[in-house]
């Protein structure tokens, strides 16, 4: 169950909402509030929040910027102008007011797609290690160690801290890179994914690690890479 806070100042308009959330059989409320103030005591309790924006007082949008580690969150609102400001503070969506309940209900699938894959990713870093087959064995490797990985056709090999030879493993690039922590990896070109950490010196078109192993940056992730060294 997704754990929902409704926050509206328009009495009809937080009823509807009331109605939705009663309508939707993954959601359970926990408060319906006529203000953010009146919500404050109830966000540790929430998954996550429908939230007007235009209200006296306190709008929802200082609202969520002012909490510390906001629950996720859609906005509804009669005021389109404050969509893209909406989702600068990472909303799930924006529902704008009169809505149906379709409408509604397509905000929900989203909202628990969001919340699942948050779920899965936490998950996931809590094991450190990735689990591949090979044949009747179980290899595991520890996702801290790896330096880089190179696509060898139908296979990977992943070069580690402690070892000197590469552990290879009928995978692909592709679906390894999504098995790996977003903010600790980076695919740099079709054949090679690498640890950030590792990174000793790079530039536009090349990556020199701290194994003193150089790869190139392909024209294709050459932009996002570009991003990244920008923002260090």
């Amino acid at each position: 169950m997704i754990r929902i806070i409704a926050i509206d100042d328009e009495p009809l308009a937080l009823r509807q909402l009331e109605l939705y959330i009663a309508k939707v059989p993954f959601l359970e409320l926990v408060a319906a509030c006529s203000s953010a103030a009146a919500a404050k005591p109830y966000v540790a309790k929430a998954d996550a929040l429908f939230l007007d924006i235009n209200m006296p007082d306190l709008s929802g949008m200082d609202f969520i910027k002012s909490l510390p580690d906001p629950p996720a969150v859609v906005f509804t609102t009669a005021y389109s102008e404050y969509a893209v400001e909406g989702f600068r503070v990472n909303a799930v969506d924006y529902l704008l007011k009169p809505f149906s309940f379709k409408e509604f209900e397509a905000s929900c699938e989203k909202l628990r797609r969001q919340l699942e894959m948050k779920e899965a990713l936490a998950a996931r870093d809590a094991d450190p290690f990735l689990h591949f087959k090979a044949g009747y064995r179980t290899i595991s490797i520890d996702v801290r160690k790896i330096i880089y990985v190179e696509s060898m056709s139908e296979y990977v090999r992943i070069f580690l801290e402690d070892s000197d030879a590469p552990t290879v493993v009928l995978y692909s690039l592709k679906n390894l890179i999504e098995q790996l922590p977003a903010n600790r990896f980076m695919r740099i070109h079709r054949s090679y994914i690498i640890s950030l950490k590792h990174i000793a010196e790079a530039s536009r078109t090349s990556v020199r690690l701290d194994n003193d192993k150089t790869l190139p940056v392909g024209d294709v992730y050459r932009h996002a890479f570009s991003e990244y060294l920008a923002s260090c």
